[in-house]
């Protein structure tokens, strides 16, 4: 069976409620708690993670920072990314999306609920507005997730390049970065049926604003790139 499917239906009796409430969230999020919108979607993340028999294993969880703002930076498989950090991440945080993604149902309530962004990466203009919110977003102590490949790869746990241009929010509003490996994502959804699969995501040491600031772009993308490299390498056993 399709593992969404299967994630549903284990699900169906919370659905309608949680459907609601994240309505209602979405559509006036100011007048509701940043943490009291996050922790529901929280939930029905975990739901749907629990339902489709996906177990996953997070580790350097004491690297998150605990005071914002800070972005993460990850490597890109799948849709199921986002559950994956989401499920897993306590702190509250918005995203960088795929303007297809945006406006896909409850994918677009969560984006408003947690005033995400969408990115056309052909669209210079739109794409700089997004990097302006989104360094005005930080600046004011909030946090952010951007997937650096812009697209998501099709190789596995193998990753495309990392775009230079995605670093400009880290850079201008000189936050730590925290870069996130993700591991076997794509298996979620990528694989045939539902039976039972073991996601990794790991949350690497932070790089504060001091330890990147003499790095272009360029050279910042690549020394994350090699990070997360790093991890993926060692856990699949190809270091």
């Amino acid at each position: 069976m399709n593992r969404i499917v299967t994630m549903v239906l284990k699900n169906l009796w919370i659905v309608p409620g949680a459907w609601i409430k994240l309505c209602r969230y979405a559509k006036t999020p100011d007048d509701y708690p940043e943490i009291e919108r996050y922790r529901h979607i929280q939930y029905i993340f975990r739901r749907a993670v629990a339902g489709g028999n996906v177990e996953l294993k997070a580790e350097g969880m004491e690297n998150i920072p605990q005071e914002g703002g800070f972005m993460f930076y990850a490597n890109h498989q799948g849709m199921f990314d986002i559950l994956a950090v989401g499920a897993t991440c306590d702190i509250p945080l918005g995203a960088v999306l795929k303007k297809e993604l945006y406006d896909i149902p409850f994918l677009h309530q969560v984006a408003l609920c947690t005033k995400s962004f969408p990115m056309d990466r052909e669209d210079v203009r739109q794409s700089l507005t997004v990097i302006q919110n989104v360094t005005k977003e930080v600046k004011a102590g909030r946090n952010y997730l951007i997937f650096p490949e812009g697209t998501r790869s099709k190789l596995g746990n193998e990753m495309l390049p990392f775009h230079p241009g995605s670093f400009r929010c880290a850079v201008k509003s000189k936050c730590p970065i925290v870069p996130v490996a993700l591991i076997d994502c794509f298996k979620v959804l990528d694989q045939k049926g539902s039976k039972p699969v073991t996601v990794q995501i790991h949350y690497l040491p932070p790089i504060p604003y001091e330890e990147y600031q003499a790095l272009n772009t360029t050279e910042l993308a690549a020394l994350v790139k090699e990070r997360i490299a790093r991890v993926i390498a060692r856990n699949i056993g190809k270091e």
